[in-house]
């Protein structure tokens, strides 16, 4: 009997041991998770930002002894020769004003202030004569400058005849309506580019004493969204016939799910590989979405983050080749190196795969040329790197849990989509370019926080579009918005392309068109 009972109690001791060690184990886990994370969350609130890996020289760096200990002897100063330092006067540029070290372009408005001295304004003036105007420049700020435009038609009368006679303003951009043309651009950037909301242009109006309704200025947002939304469908045309496109996703909150609540919806910008960028919306983040955008139309290689839709989408439609971002691949071992210090060795060898890019880039190369430098200098990388990832998969002492093992399995679960770009001198090696694109939309939920309707959110859609793809092409937004407000009306449809961004600045950017009374 009493062996029987000490056998039963330790069988009993084993299982609440293998018991204590399976919970000793999960909350090591769990207490790394959580020291990974408070890590994270330390260097975004107080570190560098920045995923690119830094290196320093440490020949650049100095001692924290330096001035407690002597320093080792050095090597005798080279003769130098002195030179007289002679003082000059400011460097002349084009566009700077000498005296103060101002720049300025020609379309920079200037007042000119004349201080003539009193003998100039006296009855002996003509006793006096100008010698030279010394000419000091001060940057200067008005009062919101808004501006009533009073258009005069004349009537007038032939008088043998008798006949009377009258000419009429042109239409406006908007029939019926009290805004002009540069009103609805000067709209339009205010809000899409700088991110301010309507409240607070509409705040600014009433300073610069115009009383108007805060839902008029809702009104023609919205009325020239509709005028710019043919000039977008061309766009967004165009971008899917290329070979290579960029997709993502970016939440924001849009319509009213309920009392007091926001609907979350998403903008799924695409970017083509003539740097056009379209934000196509959507009130959902599943796979439809990217269906109903790519439709049957594109053709060519995808390249995303390692969001699954993407990849159950290319599943389906053999004609789609797909590529994964090595940024976001990068992104997973930044995040890891506080919990592993290995992380960093993977780093170390993605800084040196972007450096060869950067070569790349910097030679211009393209095509095969491309294709052979990617060949010689960055593949041999790419092959250390996924060896690396091998050997560090085989280390038993790295948990499932530990922020390097996810980093690890994220990589080589995907590895087959980020090394296609080792074949295809057109896939970009990550989705850098996309995401510099869409920051108007993260940097304009700070200013107006959501899209009140689904609707408002689609024109947002549009005149982002625009905005984003006029500045990546260099392209004024205000210049082109005065300008193809006034064409969309009169301009064939069928050659609607010709007004998006990059056409237009080959077709319209020497000679836009202005407002009838700013020419």
């Amino acid at each position: 009997m009493s062996s029987t009972s000490n056998q039963s109690d330790v069988a009993a001791l084993v299982a609440e041991n293998a018991e204590l060690k399976a919970a000793l184990t999960e909350s090591r886990a769990l207490i790394g998770e959580m020291q990974a994370q408070l890590a994270w969350f330390n260097r975004q609130l107080f570190g560098r930002k920045s995923e690119k890996l830094q290196e320093v020289d440490p020949a650049l760096q100095r001692s924290l002894l330096t001035g407690l200990v002597d320093d080792p002897p050095s090597a005798p100063p080279a003769e130098t020769e002195t030179v007289e330092r002679k003082k000059r006067g400011p460097k002349l540029r084009d566009g700077c004003v000498t005296e103060s070290g101002l720049r300025f372009d020609e379309i920079t408005p200037i007042r000119t202030v004349d201080h003539k001295p009193a003998e100039l304004l006296g009855p002996d003036a003509d006793d006096y004569e100008v010698v030279s105007v010394q000419k000091t420049h001060r940057l200067g700020q008005q009062q919101t400058s808004y501006v009533v435009i009073e258009h005069r038609n004349y009537v007038i009368k032939h008088k043998p005849s008798g006949a009377l006679i009258s000419n009429y303003a042109p239409n406006a951009v908007l029939e019926r309506s009290l805004a002009d043309v540069t009103l609805l651009a000067g709209m339009l950037v205010d809000k899409f580019q700088y991110h301010e909301p309507l409240y607070r242009l509409h705040q600014r109006m009433a300073e610069a004493g115009i009383q108007v309704s805060r839902s008029l200025l809702s009104q023609l947002v919205a009325k020239a969204s509709l005028l710019l939304k043919p000039i977008y469908d061309a766009q967004l045309s165009r971008v899917l016939t290329s070979s290579t496109l960029l997709m993502d996703e970016t939440p924001i909150k849009a319509g009213r799910n309920g009392k007091g609540r926001m609907k979350q919806c998403y903008y799924w910008p695409v970017m083509g590989e003539a740097g056009e960028i379209c934000f196509t919306f959507a009130n959902t983040r599943a796979r439809m979405h990217i269906e109903r955008v790519l439709k049957e139309q594109f053709q060519g290689t995808l390249v995303t983050d390692g969001y699954g839709a993407y990849a159950s989408y290319v599943k389906q439609h053999n004609r789609v080749v797909h590529a994964q971002c090595w940024a976001h691949g990068r992104r997973k071992f930044e995040h890891a190196q506080d919990a592993h210090p290995k992380a960093r060795e993977a780093l170390v060898l993605i800084a040196e795969l972007y450096k060869q890019e950067a070569w790349i880039r910097e030679k211009r190369l393209e095509g095969p040329d491309k294709h052979q430098a990617r060949a010689e200098r960055c593949k041999p990388i790419v092959e250390r790197f996924w060896a690396w990832c091998r050997d560090q998969q085989q280390d038993l002492s790295l948990e499932p849990s530990n922020a390097l093992a996810k980093a690890l399995k994220y990589v080589l679960d995907r590895r087959q989509e980020m090394d296609v770009f080792l074949d295809d001198p057109a896939v970009p090696l990550d989705t850098n370019a996309l995401e510099r694109g869409l920051r108007p939309i993260p940097m304009g939920r700070k200013a107006w926080l959501f899209c009140w309707t689904e609707v408002g959110a689609e024109h947002v859609g549009v005149i982002q579009s625009l905005i984003s793809t006029c500045k990546l092409h260099g392209v004024q937004p205000y210049t082109y918005l005065v300008d193809v407000l006034q064409r969309v009306g009169e301009h064939p449809a069928k050659r609607v392309e010709e007004l998006t961004p990059r056409r237009w600045k080959e077709l319209f950017a020497d000679q836009p068109m202005t407002a009838d009374w700013d020419a």
